[in-house]
């Protein structure tokens, strides 16, 4: 499906003002049992963050989010502070701390978004928030559609690229990696997701996130789904893309 068909889609299949009830009423639910559930471990990351080094507990960013508004997403602090580089991470980065290296790979670091969703900004289940300045490699269209929901703390695509990380250490080059090959599959997995969604799909997103999480090493492999066309960039390379899949499959 291409991204003109998924927008003729997604026109069609606007979702209902129920349906955002529903919704809303989801994500409170879920955020407020998540963090009274974690709150003890939250204290405790946050004790551990402040004996491991000088710097702020909690890492606050701008993203891209609803109607490409901006907002601040909060997230435990997993790297150096005031370490500076690229907006992409990789596997061996020397900016993240050992503690933060476990948050990463746990994806504890992502409990404060929590805040996010009760504060309206975010959602349970959606597209990932995207750094501001990324907003250049988007399509128009793709934009249109991704930024037309609230973004998420999972959605499809980052069930997929799991170990996105992993795949970008692995690459001679990261950067044209990222926005050459992942960041358009990511991009039609989140279309796809919208065009698709339902509470029902939410949910199953969110038990699949988990047991991701907890048996990421013995988990089936979630695929694209079938009409999902491969991007001009996979095409160009298909030895890379090759590659890239075989790495997530494993």
């Amino acid at each position: 499906m291409s991204y003109i068909e998924s927008s003729s889609a997604y026109k069609k299949s606007e979702k209902s003002i129920p349906y955002q009830t529903i919704k809303r009423s989801f994500d409170i639910f879920i955020a407020i049992f998540l963090s009274i559930l974690f709150l003890p471990i939250g204290l405790i990351i946050a004790v551990l963050i402040k004996c491991e080094g000088t710097g702020p507990i909690f890492f606050r960013q701008a993203r891209t989010g609803l109607f490409e508004q901006p907002f601040y997403i909060l997230k435990f602090r997993t790297m150096r502070h005031e370490s500076h580089g690229l907006n992409i991470t990789i596997c061996g980065d020397d900016r993240v701390t050992r503690l933060g290296r476990a948050l990463r790979k746990t994806k504890l670091d992502e409990m404060p978004q929590l805040l996010n969703v009760l504060k309206g900004d975010m959602s349970i289940v959606g597209p990932r928030p995207e750094v501001v300045s990324h907003l250049i490699h988007y399509e128009q269209d793709v934009r249109h559609i991704i930024f037309s929901e609230r973004p998420g703390i999972t959605d499809l695509a980052s069930l997929l690229y799991i170990h996105e990380e992993r795949l970008l250490a692995e690459s001679n080059d990261p950067v044209k990696t990222y926005f050459e090959v992942i960041l358009p599959e990511k991009n039609r997995l989140r279309v796809r997701h919208i065009v698709q969604q339902s509470i029902l799909f939410d949910i199953k997103i969110v038990i699949w996130t988990a047991l991701r999480i907890l048996f990421r090493h013995r988990m089936p492999v979630i695929d694209c789904p079938a009409e999902t066309h491969k991007s001009e960039s996979m095409h160009d390379n298909p030895r890379e893309h090759a590659n890239l899949r075989t790495k997530i499959d494993q």
